[in-house]
């Protein structure tokens, strides 16, 4: 900090307000309670519609409001970009826009590049390093696995890219990489790929995603003075969605934090869903452990849903040990139970869905407040049908992006073309894009150059053009590509850059490539190319626009103002509310997922029931569970049991009612419930409780109540051994931890099964 900032900083503080801030009105005791916390560790338990980001907010905006600290001492870091700009713009709201600007708030990554690009030599980058988006990263590991002499069919880059990145969440390069884990793939190569490729991102000067906090680490622990320069800088740190955390990003946080006691972290352990992604639930369990000291606060009052189905969420959750525990409750008294209902399978399920929604839309007029949350996408394509033949508006969230269109990664690698001069991935992307005659043969011949010279591709293409190694075609094209890039790079120094992409649009010939293409989807991309011209007038560089087009989140959900139904899965879904939510598919090996279970045993039912419990608060007024007596799943039939999870439904909170309207009278009576509610009587629910008691199962006051039957933990298995598993196929066991085994199956490949899923071959 400079001598005049900690001058403003030290006045800051000496202005404390005399009288309460406006934006403490309205708070409820415990919001009130966690704005005032400023000192020392505290642990934020923010239940789902209690006023999380009011509180973060306020928060922020207290710490500024009373002289505590400056913008720039603050680091406060959030899940995704959108979640960052709306706290910057509610701040500014709050105590005005003279100190919105708050230059460390954003998400872990895109902090994490600003600390790069402040150390980078640390690290053996410079500091214009390229970030790799995901294509270019695969891009590179098939050059990786290529030149290993590596069958990149059956060890595929993304299979590959998956294990780097899941290393680099727990905080692991490559002399870290255990040999178990190395043998995940390409029997022991893993660990060696791995550092081939991160050498090789050192010769590109790029790094990927988990690059940006795995460098910032090594920063950190191998240079104190670096760690404390940010100690002194930061006051006060704020984290939201601290329960999805990784093991780097706890690391990092734990850095940091150990110059400030003033550390605030915010999340909800019972919303904790994304373990897949590299999640630990246990950084928020043991938050307390951490820091010692920590002031727990528990924000249970909410805003947003009836009595009826925080009581239904309520009691489902409690069924998980791993939690920290809290009710939700609210002032609002009654409201309609949660409704569960019975059908005969998944096309009658959106029949029933439709018809519910059309319902509603009848008495509000508003196809908007209504949602379909789908476990998986798969389970989309019935109701996208049924929504198409009734002509109902809707829209699929989580589709793909813009940023992630062919059309537009083709200018993006234009642009970071005529940005560096080492960008390979970039160049080879566009040499024969559109065609220029350089083929495959041909770009063989420049890597191999590459390679033996030690030079970028685009520095090996300058001399290969004066030679005879490559001939025709491919050198005419190659040498006027590399004459426009030069061109458009000396424009660059003068042009803005939104008008630069234009003119390499249309210089290179790609614009006319698509003017020129008669399909279908040719117009769109063109009107794709505009919006992306128009879109980068927004920043002022183009290396400023390239930096946030890498760090787009990829939780960012973009909603449209259109009157639409929404259809997404429960992932995408955390985060939003509506007053009609349908949970569809509500069946065992379905939700919880029979995939999650087998490689994941408890711990994985436990998130799956905390998605459970996401899809039920996302319901304001009225929530509306499906269960089939069979499913289509992959192309088969299947016969399937209503989830452990309606059984976990406190029954006073639920209503259970026959939709006996929308089958034929003979299949209506096998799938409906008697006069009595939650009561089954049908010839399906029978056979479902005559299974149960051949289970271990029992029925409590009409409702299933499940006693679930642990997989036995050994079973006579021994590493070696053949099995047979249900899902996989045979295999044979690599490794056996007790009720855990690693399985290498003959088609699936590797996967993590309990051992009582398994059989003997």
């Amino acid at each position: 900090m400079s001598t005049h900032e900690q001058k403003i900083s030290e006045q800051a503080r000496a202005r404390l307000p005399v009288n309460e801030a406006h934006y403490l009105h309205g708070l409820n005791p415990q919001q009130r309670e966690a704005v005032d916390a400023l000192d020392g560790p505290v642990l934020v338990l923010a239940g789902a519609g209690t006023g999380k980001t009011r509180v973060l907010t306020t928060r922020l905006a207290h710490i500024l409001g009373t002289g505590r600290a400056n913008p720039w001492e603050i680091l406060c870091v959030t899940f995704t970009n959108k979640a960052a700009r709306e706290m910057r713009t509610r701040v500014g709201t709050l105590i005005g826009s003279a100190i919105e600007r708050l230059p460390w708030l954003g998400t872990f990554h895109s902090i994490s590049a600003q600390i790069l690009r402040r150390h980078a030599e640390l690290v053996g980058l410079t500091s214009s390093f390229t970030i790799l988006d995901t294509d270019d990263q695969l891009r590179l590991l098939k050059q990786v696995i290529r030149a290993e002499n590596i069958d990149e069919k059956r060890w595929t880059a993304r299979h590959l890219a998956v294990l780097i990145d899941g290393w680099k969440n727990r905080g692991l390069g490559p002399d870290k990489v255990t040999q178990s884990d190395a043998y995940s793939f390409a029997n022991g190569k893993g660990a060696d790929l791995y550092k081939i490729y991160q050498d090789r991102l050192k010769v590109l000067n790029a790094c990927d995603f988990g690059d940006l906090l795995l460098h910032t680490l090594t920063i950190f622990l191998g240079h104190d003075d670096v760690l404390a320069e940010y100690h002194r800088r930061f006051r006060y740190l704020l984290v939201d969605e601290y329960q999805d955390t990784n093991v780097a990003q706890y690391l990092w946080l734990r850095l940091l934090a150990r110059g400030s006691a003033n550390l605030c972290v915010v999340g909800d352990d019972d919303q904790s869903i994304y373990g897949w992604r590299g999640a630990e639930i246990d950084n928020i369990l043991r938050f307390e452990k951490d820091f010692p000291g920590a002031k727990t606060i528990r924000l249970e009052r909410n805003y947003r849903s009836t009595e009826h189905i925080l009581g239904a969420a309520s009691g489902l959750i409690t069924a998980n040990e791993g939690r920290l525990g809290k009710t939700l409750w609210t002032e609002e008294a009654g409201g309609e139970k949660v409704q569960v209902r019975g059908v005969w399978d998944g096309e009658a399920e959106a029949r029933a869905a439709c018809e519910e929604i059309e319902n509603w839309h009848s008495k509000t007029g508003a196809y908007a407040q209504c949602t379909v949350l789908v476990r998986a996408s798969w389970q989309m394509r019935a109701f996208e049908d049924r929504f198409i033949q009734l002509g109902l508006p809707y829209r699929v969230v989580g589709g793909p992006r813009f940023f992630e269109r062919a059309e537009i990664r083709d200018a993006h690698a234009y642009l970071r073309a005529v940005r560096s001069d080492s960008d390979d991935l970039a160049f080879e992307r566009i040499i024969n894009t559109p065609k220029r005659g350089f083929g495959a043969a041909s770009l063989q011949k420049l890597q191999t150059a590459a390679r033996n010279a030690g030079l970028s591709l685009m520095q090996t293409a300058r001399t290969l053009v004066a030679t005879d190694e490559i001939t025709g075609k491919a050198r005419t094209g190659l040498r006027t590509l590399l004459a426009d890039i030069e061109r458009w790079r000396t424009m660059a120094q003068s042009l803005p850059h939104g008008e630069l992409c234009e003119i390499v649009l249309d210089e290179s010939g790609y614009s006319a490539m698509w003017r020129a293409d008669k399909g279908p989807q040719a117009q769109g991309r063109l009107d794709n190319l505009k919006e992306l011209v128009q879109a980068m007038g927004a920043f002022d560089t183009l290396e400023a626009y390239l930096e946030h087009v890498s760090l787009v989140s990829e939780l960012d959900v973009e909603r449209g103002d259109d009157d639409q139904i929404s259809l997404m899965t429960l992932h995408a879904a955390k985060g939003l509310e509506f007053p009609l939510v349908i949970l569809p598919g509500w069946e065992e090996g379905v939700f919880p997922s029979q995939r999650a279970l087998d490689e994941g045993g408890t711990r994985a039912l436990e998130e799956e029931r905390r998605l459970a419990y996401v899809g039920l608060t996302r319901a304001r007024q009225l929530a509306i569970i499906y269960f089939a007596a069979n499913r289509q799943i992959y192309g088969r039939w299947q016969s399937v049991l209503p989830s452990r999870f309606i059984d976990e439904l406190p029954p006073e909170h639920v209503e259970a009612q026959a939709d006996t309207g929308y089958y034929p009278r003979e299949e209506s009576q096998s799938v409906g419930f008697d006069d009595t509610p939650s009561t089954y009587t049908s010839p399906g629910w029978q056979r479902y409780s005559a299974n149960r008691a051949r289970t271990g199962a029992k029925t409590i006051d009409g409702t299933a109540k499940r006693i679930a039957t642990k997989p036995q933990s050994d079973n006579g298995l021994e590493k070696g051994m053949r099995v047979f598993h249900q899902k996989f196929g045979y295999g044979r066991i690599d490794v056996h931890d007790g009720d855990k085994l690693t399985v290498s199956f003959d088609k699936a490949g590797t996967k993590k099964v309990m051992a009582g899923f398994v059989e003997k071959a």
